[in-house]
Parts: C-alpha cells; sequence; structure tokens
C-alpha cells in the first residue's frame, strides 16, 4: 500500500514527513533527500511502535511513497523544524481518532525515555563543540511540549522549560488537552487573539520533536559507547 506524505519545501531545508503517522518526518536539504530519509527512518519508526497496539509496516523503497500535498517553508522551515500544518490535519476528530494519537504519542515518549535512560556518560559534541547534554535536552522537550499544547488550548503555564522533572505533569496535560479538543473543540483564536494549531498537527509537530531528540541522544551516545 502506498503511504500518503507531504513535504514542507524551505530555501535551505526540506521536511518530508507520512500524513497518517505522527513523528515519522525526517527532512534534508532537497525534496529527494528528505524522501529517502523518510524511508532509511522508516525501521526505526516501527522500533518505535513495537507494542504499542498502533501496527506499523515500513515501506522497503521510496516508490511506496507518494506526496500528496507540496507545501511552502518558512524560516522555521530552514531553521530546522516543520512549520506548516497540511491539509489533512484540518480534519474533523472523534474519540477513536484521539486512542490512536495517544497510543502513538506515548510511544513516542516512551521511546525518549529510553533513550535518555540509556545513557552512560556525555554525548558527542557536534563539529563545533556544541550539542545540549542529556539532561538540557529533556528540560528543552518539556518546555516545547508545553508550548505546543498551549496551542490547542491547555493550561500549560506552570510547566517551565528549565523543570526537567515536570515529563509526566506536561505529559498529563497533553493528554487532557487532547480530550477536550474531541469533547469542546478548540477555539479559532487564543485568548489574546493568538493563532491556534489543530489537534492533528499537535501531535504531528510533538511526536516530530520528542523522536528527533530521541534518536539525536540515540545517535550522539552511540558514537561516545
Amino acid at each position: 500500500m502506498p503511504v500518503d506524505a507531504y513535504v514542507e519545501v524551505g530555501a535551505k531545508r526540506v521536511f518530508a514527513g507520512a500524513l497518517e503517522w505522527p513523528g515519522w518526518c525526517r527532512s534534508a536539504r532537497d525534496e529527494e533527500g528528505a524522501l529517502d530519509a523518510l524511508i532509511a527512518y522508516g525501521p526505526r519508526y516501527a522500533g518505535v511502535l513495537e507494542g504499542s497496539g498502533v501496527r506499523f509496516t515500513p515501506p522497503a523503497k521510496a516508490s511506496t511513497i507518494e506526496v500528496v500535498e507540496r507545501l511552502k517553508g518558512d524560516a522555521t522551515t530552514d531553521f530546522g523544524a516543520p512549520s506548516i500544518a497540511p491539509k489533512a490535519d484540518a480534519r474533523s476528530i472523534d474519540r477513536r481518532w484521539r486512542a490512536r494519537q495517544e497510543k502513538i504519542l506515548r510511544a513516542s515518549w516512551n521511546a525518549f525515555d529510553r533513550a535518555v535512560e540509556n545513557v552512560a556518560g556525555p554525548l558527542e559534541k557536534g563539529p563545533r563543540g556544541g550539542g545540549r547534554e542529556v539532561d538540557a535536552i529533556v528540560a528543552h522537550v518539556v518546555g516545547a511540549e508545553a508550548s505546543y499544547a498551549r496551542m490547542i488550548g491547555a493550561d500549560a503555564r506552570s510547566l517551565d522549560e528549565a523543570d526537567a522533572g515536570a515529563r509526566d505533569d506536561e505529559r498529563a496535560v497533553v493528554l487532557e488537552a487532547l480530550e477536550l479538543a474531541v469533547t469542546d473543540g478548540i477555539p479559532a483564536e487564543g485568548p489574546r487573539g493568538g493563532k491556534r494549531w489543530t489537534a492533528p498537527y499537535f501531535v504531528r509537530r510533538a511526536a516530530w520533536h520528542v523522536l528527533d531528540h530521541a534518536w539525536e541522544i540515540e545517535d550522539r551516545s552511540s558514537r561516545t559507547g
């Protein structure tokens, strides 16, 4: 079966993401490279979902991927994060949708936690000596996800990016926000007129972010082990 995907094309970076599989999203300098990276990470994504209750079989070749939407990226895209929601993320949602997304999110969180727990020492630095250490990555992920949750109406003001111990509290806020998104909907604008995200786009962005850092930790740790 073909995998429907979208590409988000910036001036310097392109992201390719699978529409029905939040978190399975990779980037490169051009569309071909991004799609190749997406295929290459299929087995790794399958490992994340193993035991989650969501069945996923990674495609064996790039021809299985069917690009159904191309989006124009922005400065965030070029900075290194997906930024534009595909049309599919405007879909209506229900409890069945929420149950599947919760399984994928929990599997992504578990993969991140395993990566953190398996680190035995300092992570390898980048070519210029950069790169966060594990505690800083955890704090960053907690803070970023809390800010994402606010985009769907969650009250996450008490979750400080510097508090890495807030993981459980932050995740509880996310799951509650997803439940409310199904039962009550998401206002089109925030309390100060700011734009909201849709719940599907929130899950897509959050799953990408936590897995991107889980795999970063694994890769930087394996090179020093």
